[in-house]
């Protein structure tokens, strides 16, 4: 009897849900599709065997593009120390001190080019995130936590990646030091454990600011709040990262290792504006290649930047032919320049070398591959990961570009001896952004750069950091 009634319901469950093994919906895969999808597909026994046993890379390697690999560059700056970025996301901070101590050696024929602390730059930019973020928290709390821009400070409270603007306005605003007396940390080397602690911290404090504002607490308390939370937040950095150094003495050598000059106190700022100078705001401009809009017209990425009152992403959209002259004219004159690129696509790792022959995954797969530019980046399938240094450049008969070369920061075991070459035609595919000084950009185009911004939001496709 109790059986009897037990499937009795059973039955009146599947009919009052809609007969949940008896109807289809409409979409989904039924064992009919799944014949139609099969169809008499015959799965070739022996490459299946070689896929299943092996890297896909590996099979897809284009032999025919295995020649070795030109190294002779007509245009090429002078070579500097490489670094590793290591488990970390600061490709943005190694670039762009790699261009700052360049500018430096440069400037200084006499001297060794510095060697700046990514350690302590890393610490100001982790706090400035921490108060953006309850920043952030604070002036949406009349929002619900499931509105779009509530949850984009929410999603990712901190990060590690940046662009080119986070080290303009972090090293105005803190100065810079150099490398042996701010050396790296584990942490700073290893960021996950660090970052997902003081995201959880920066999550539980954000909520209480947005309790303080429903309670209709004084501004003046809330920001007194704010700061007592940024408190526990230096102390974590201080433990990870180590405190700040705040005074240092340090003489610069030459190329040959001897001491030039006598041994001087500096803080920070004084640092800075030795080897760097002024404010670099004002002094480059940042242009980016986006088919998906117009071109000679200038974006701006709201509220994605490193500190609450820093510098939001600006950029000047320009065809690749453009952005490729802009950077041939600096590296003519000597000029390293900040860069970045979807670099997982098509590049050869243990070859240091980038092209978009490098592996045939569509005879492998016996299929195609055939969105363009402006199609792989409007559905997420490419984008702006990876922040290099553009060192070089080859030019043909003409003054057109045949290959260029890049200082990556994964150490001089990766690549080329820590470089990466990458041909022409890869580098119209997957370049995205470029730092370029005004001194080298046409009067038009710093024209057009001042125009009146688009404003576009952050999870828009191409705005990922650079990492």
């Amino acid at each position: 009897m109790i059986k009897k009634t037990i499937l009795t319901a059973l039955a009146l469950c599947v009919i009052s849900t809609g007969g949940a093994f008896a109807q289809k919906k409409e979409g989904a895969i039924t064992p009919q599709v799944l014949k139609q999808i099969a169809g008499d597909t015959k799965t070739d026994k022996a490459l299946f065997n070689a896929v299943a046993a092996n890297t896909i890379d590996d099979l897809a390697k284009n032999f025919a593009n295995r020649a070795p690999i030109d190294t002779h560059f007509s245009v090429e700056t002078p070579k500097q120390s490489i670094h590793d970025q290591k488990s970390s996301g600061r490709c943005w901070m190694f670039s762009g001190l790699n261009v700052l101590r360049a500018n430096f050696a440069k400037a200084h024929a006499d001297t060794m080019a510095v060697e700046f602390s990514h350690d302590y730059l890393f610490f100001f930019d982790q706090l400035e995130k921490a108060n953006l973020m309850l920043q952030g928290a604070i002036e949406t709390a009349d929002k619900p936590i499931d509105d779009h821009l509530v949850q984009f400070f929410f999603h990712h409270p901190i990060n590690d990646g940046g662009t080119f603007c986070g080290v303009a306005d972090l090293a105005a605003k803190y100065g810079l030091v150099p490398m042996s007396v701010q050396p790296e940390t584990y942490s700073a080397e290893n960021t996950s454990r660090m970052r997902a602690l003081i995201s959880s911290k920066l999550r539980q404090f954000g909520l209480e600011l947005r309790q303080l504002v429903a309670d209709k607490r004084k501004p003046a308390d809330i920001q007194r709040r704010k700061t007592e939370q940024l408190s526990e937040i230096y102390r974590m950095l201080c433990l990870a990262l180590g405190e700040p150094v705040k005074t240092f003495t340090y003489a610069h050598v030459d190329k040959n290792g001897r001491q030039v000059g006598q041994p001087r106190q500096y803080t920070p700022q004084e640092f800075y504006r030795e080897t760097v100078g002024n404010d670099l705001n004002g002094t480059f401009i940042m242009v980016m290649n986006d088919p998906r809009h117009e071109y000679h017209k200038t974006y701006e990425v709201e509220y994605d930047r490193h500190s609450y009152d820093g510098h939001n992403w600006k950029y000047l959209n320009l065809p690749m032919e453009e952005i490729a002259q802009l950077a041939i004219t600096s590296l003519k004159d000597g000029r390293k320049l900040y860069s970045s690129y979807d670099v997982g696509k098509q590049l050869d790792r243990k070859r240091g070398y980038a092209d978009t022959e490098n592996f045939d995954y569509a005879t492998l797969f016996n299929t195609s591959f055939p969105m363009d530019k402006a199609q792989r980046i409007a559905t997420f399938d490419s984008g702006s990961t990876h922040a290099m240094t553009l060192t070089a450049v080859d030019l043909d008969a003409n003054g057109k570009p045949v290959k260029w070369k890049v200082e990556n920061s994964w150490g001089t075991d990766s690549g080329q001896a820590g470089y990466l070459i990458m041909t022409n035609r890869w580098f119209n595919e997957y370049m995205f952004r470029l730092v370029v000084n005004n001194e080298y950009v046409p009067a038009k185009l710093l024209e057009e750069y001042k125009q009146a911004p688009v404003m576009l939001m952050p999870d828009d496709p191409l705005f990922s950091l650079d990492d």
